[in-house]
């Protein structure tokens, strides 16, 4: 019988090798939906609870494609109304949360006349900073809330 120095580990009673297990793949950010999904799905929604939820009334929405205010290039829009005749555009030069806005607002039956560009130093376009500029344009319109 040979003996082992005491050193040394017995190999019988090393537990065997374990494989680490992968990661769990994050589910994608609410931004990376594809663009027809995320404005009827996110969007819409929560801009409906956040006007809401500031004070505002319910607001009708509409995700469109369709002619943009004042230049009447095609693009994808939101079209929004509240009560008391007062209507925004908030419109998408391409399919892409990330593409060039413009907001357009009117008040009573008369058309927009003026096309805004909107969030154009945004380096990350994320559905919250998105909501809340649309609210904040709103309310500084004193359309929404108590002022």
């Amino acid at each position: 019988m040979t003996e082992t120095p005491s050193n040394t580990p017995d190999p019988v009673a090393t537990p065997p090798e374990t494989k680490a297990a992968p990661p769990k793949a994050k589910p994608p950010a609410p931004e990376e939906q594809p663009f027809a999904s995320f404005v009827p799905e996110l969007l819409l929604p929560a801009l409906s609870k956040e006007i809401e939820a500031y004070g505002g009334p319910a607001p009708e929405l509409v995700f469109e494609q369709g002619a943009m205010p004042v230049v009447g290039a095609e693009c994808w829009m939101v079209r929004g109304q509240l009560p008391g005749e007062r209507r925004f555009w908030l419109c998408f030069t391409r399919p892409d949360i990330s593409s060039a806005k413009t907001i357009a607002l009117a008040e009573g039956a008369g058309s927009p006349s003026l096309l805004e560009s909107f969030l154009i130093d945004e380096k990350k376009m994320t559905l919250p900073l998105l909501v809340s500029r649309v609210v904040q344009r709103l309310n500084g319109q004193k359309w929404l809330g108590p002022n």
